[in-house]
């Protein structure tokens, strides 16, 4: 036997092959808190005395007495985001944390792709033609988005494998970042997906040149996490510099963009239209303007979603490599500095 067992709580839905990696480790000892019955993604309480001697743990949520892990050494997260983590002070207390980015990137950046043919086509409208028993051949009707400009801020993993995609479909790909477009390391990647080596946009703003990169765009996507920081970046300004023409996409979070910038932005003309995967309320009101409005398309949280068949082996591939990285001493796959905690 080994000198000193690792503790791993597993508080997600299980995947046996995955499960069975770890099983045969002879240096853990697992411990399974998900019953069945229980929502994953709840944060509840779990019995003290377990919890202090975990070393690792697998949640979508952190136990509502996570304060009882003494000996707690790494979280590993089953989202991208990671706003559940600020508060608990983790690097005070030496916790290290990994979230679960790239899990999403490949459904996230087909929604891209799919919502800027459609809003280029006016795919909406063709049906309410069709609704209607209306046949209208619109030049509109027959765009297409090979030679446009797509810009992405943010280039974290969503973005650079719509990045790839975009490539692919004859586009060019501006990026804007605070500090330049750098490889990729220690992150996760589905398979032959993405830009680890970050040699795809055609061009790279910073920040400083935010206005010249917006001005020049047909198409822009948000690509940012929301944080404290992040939280109200894009408002009248930002949506003002597009131009007219201009298609937005937002598959991140709703709050990113200021909700009355949008509403006027969309009402007054300042951009052509949007399509909207993140939004302001769970679930939105019936009542409220963005269902109504012809030139926006708005999906309910699903570009990217815990029910996609690729969700669970994508997840669990990230935590089987990080506790085994863990264990060996490694660098983790996807962990959070820091600084990204304390935001």
């Amino acid at each position: 036997m080994p000198d000193r067992m690792t503790n791993v709580m597993i508080d997600v839905r299980l995947h046996e092959a995955l499960l069975e990696r770890l099983r045969v480790r002879r240096d853990l000892r697992l411990t399974l808190t998900l019953d069945g019955s229980n929502d994953e993604e709840a944060s509840r309480e779990h019995d003290p005395a377990m919890l202090a001697e975990q070393d690792v743990l697998f949640c979508s949520y952190p136990p509502t007495n996570h304060r009882e892990m003494k000996q707690l050494k790494l979280v590993q997260i089953t989202s991208a985001g990671y706003a559940q983590l600020y508060g608990l002070d983790l690097p005070a207390r030496g916790v290290r944390a990994c979230n679960a980015s790239g899990v999403f990137d490949t459904t996230i950046a087909e929604w891209n792709v799919s919502m800027m043919v459609n809003l280029a086509r006016d795919l909406r409208q063709m049906i309410r033609n069709q609704d209607a028993g209306a046949w209208v051949r619109e030049p509109r009707f027959e765009s297409e988005i090979r030679g446009t400009t797509v810009g992405l801020w943010g280039y974290g993993g969503l973005a650079r494998q719509t990045a790839r995609m975009c490539k692919a479909l004859g586009q060019t790909v501006w990026v804007l970042t605070r500090e330049g477009v750098k490889p990729r390391r220690n992150s996760y990647v589905v398979p032959g997906t993405g830009d680890v080596e970050g040699t795809l946009p055609d061009r790279v703003f910073t920040m400083r040149e935010k206005q010249v990169f917006l001005a020049g765009l047909d198409f822009l996507i948000v690509a940012i996490p929301l944080t404290p920081t992040t939280k109200g970046l894009i408002g009248d300004e930002e949506l003002q510099a597009l131009p007219r023409h201009a298609l937005l996409l937002n598959p991140a979070r709703g709050p990113i963009i200021r909700e009355e910038s949008l509403l006027r932005a969309l009402g007054e003309g300042w951009i052509s239209g949007a399509a909207l995967d993140t939004h302001y309320y769970y679930p939105m009101p019936p009542a409220h303007p963005l269902w109504k409005m012809p030139n926006v398309i708005m999906t309910p949280h699903v570009a990217g979603s815990a029910r996609s068949p690729f969700y669970l082996p994508r997840i669990w591939s990230i935590f089987v490599e990080n506790v085994e990285r863990f264990v060996d001493g490694k660098p983790l796959l996807n962990e959070l500095t820091a600084a990204q905690l304390s935001e």
